[in-house]
């Protein structure tokens, strides 16, 4: 949910690992935005969406769990995003689990509090009643009040949203100026493998560090969202979980990052494949090219880490060769050589985005397209064999972004592959959509 409206106050779910923080998010959205898994840690990255709380809006952050012991690399740096997530927003809600306090919750409830002001106390897992004896010993670290919750089953939640609406200032958010025309604004996926540079490119073009970066793979778990403008152009960015084969992948949280990962496919207008440069394409690269193909979204291969690669000409032109042999339906597709660490090729793959986006939303009007679909008749002519005989009789465009088309014919069951790929081809070059796919169809005509 996206609101046309600027200033909405922060409310920040945080507290330590497996408590419960990615549920209640969930139960304050009203749907499964976050992954939940019995699993410690699920979450890592914060991530965030706006909603409306008692017909408030609001943006709400759920933050990776603050971990303590056995803290390793990735920990220390799910840690500071949580830091900095408290520090920038205007309510906390610390989530504690019922019966059983942690070194990490108390190191989490002295780091809050500085933040007293801002800060409401749940405790979770309180179901029918259940633990409320042992619920209340929170009070002893100097708290005045807590709600007793569950977030799983629902219990106490309209009392947590009133708190939540009374706690904060809804003054600053405004409505958008309706008298100022907002700019359309270019959704861009990053998809590939783990570990080919996705959440370094997000922060790069973000300006900020909203993705953990890690050389462990499968850091990213949720898509993260971020936003950025670029040459007087909106874009948002979705740095994505890296997708592995399918035999590789044995966990449950990690099933569940890969399958959110393709959904955004529908959410994007451009795709972004982040290649490996030293690696090349693979066969997990080609499938979320397919992919995106077949849903008619702008594709852009990015190779990254080329500022590793040999810097001679022609070590460019071989890895593009290669790429465009395994791929020849794809030959529309630009590759681009970049760097997500020090922003070689990054320019170049803004401006190949934002001439992409306008070929994606090119309409074609339906009696320029007859014309052009006469000429090329008279070029190439149906075959006249009495099993191969069809006519086409017109055509419309069906759809922008994707683009869309759909031939009417007689006896389409005789209109072979190679004749749509011959009208396909026409219409990338003679109408101006040389960069992207296109979906083609063939209608029976009783005309």
């Amino acid at each position: 949910m996206t609101f046309d409206k600027y200033g909405l106050p922060v409310v920040v779910i945080a507290g330590r690992p497996n408590v419960g923080k990615s549920t209640l998010f969930n139960r304050l959205l009203h749907k499964r935005r976050a992954i939940t898994d019995p699993t410690p840690g699920v979450t890592r990255d914060p991530v965030l969406a706006d909603c409306l709380i008692d017909g408030h809006p609001l943006r709400l952050i759920d933050t990776g769990g603050y971990k303590l012991a056995d803290q390793n690399e990735l920990d220390k740096l799910v840690v500071e995003k949580t830091h900095d997530s408290i520090k920038n927003c205007d309510l906390i809600i610390l989530v504690m689990e019922a019966g059983l306090i942690t070194s990490e919750d108390e190191e989490l409830i002295n780091l809050l509090r500085p933040f007293r002001g801002k800060l409401i106390v749940v405790v979770n897992k309180t179901e029918g009643g259940r633990l409320q004896a042992d619920a209340w010993n929170v009070l002893s670290y100097g708290f005045e009040k807590i709600l007793m919750i569950s977030a799983e089953h629902g219990d106490n939640i309209a009392e947590l949203k009133q708190e939540i609406v009374k706690r904060l200032d809804f003054s600053r958010v405004k409505d958008a100026d309706p008298s100022v025309k907002e700019e359309l604004v270019i959704r861009i996926a990053l998809l590939g493998k783990p570990n080919t540079g996705k959440s370094t490119l997000s922060n790069r073009l973000i300006g900020k560090n909203t993705s953990i970066v890690s050389e462990i793979p499968g850091t990213t778990r949720d898509t993260i969202e971020g936003s950025f403008k670029w040459k007087s152009r909106n874009f948002v960015i979705m740095d994505t979980a890296g997708i592995r084969r399918k035999a590789k992948v044995t966990q449950n949280i990690e099933y569940y990052s890969v399958n959110r990962a393709i959904k955004t496919i529908n959410d994007a207008d451009i795709i972004i494949l982040m290649i490996d440069a030293a690696d090349g394409l693979t066969d997990q690269d080609k499938k979320i090219a397919a992919l995106a193909h077949d849903k008619g979204r702008g594709i852009i291969m990015a190779l990254n880490k080329w500022d590793t690669m040999p810097q001679h000409k022609s070590a460019f032109i071989t890895v593009s060769d290669r790429i465009r042999f395994l791929f020849g339906q794809m030959e529309y597709a630009p590759i681009i050589p970049v760097s997500a660490i020090d922003g070689t090729g990054v320019d170049k793959l803004l401006n190949t985005a934002i001439k992409m986006y306008k070929q994606l939303n090119i309409t074609i009007g339906t009696s320029q397209l007859n014309q052009a679909l006469e000429k090329w008749l008279n070029e190439y002519p149906p075959p006249s064999g009495p099993r191969t005989r069809f006519k086409i009789k017109y055509a419309i465009q069906k759809s922008a972004n994707p683009v869309h088309f759909i031939f009417f014919a007689s006896r389409t069951q005789a209109v072979s592959e190679t004749y749509i790929a011959y009208l396909r081809n026409k219409i990338r070059k003679d109408l101006g959509f040389s960069h992207i796919p296109l979906l083609v169809e063939v209608r029976s005509s009783s005309k």
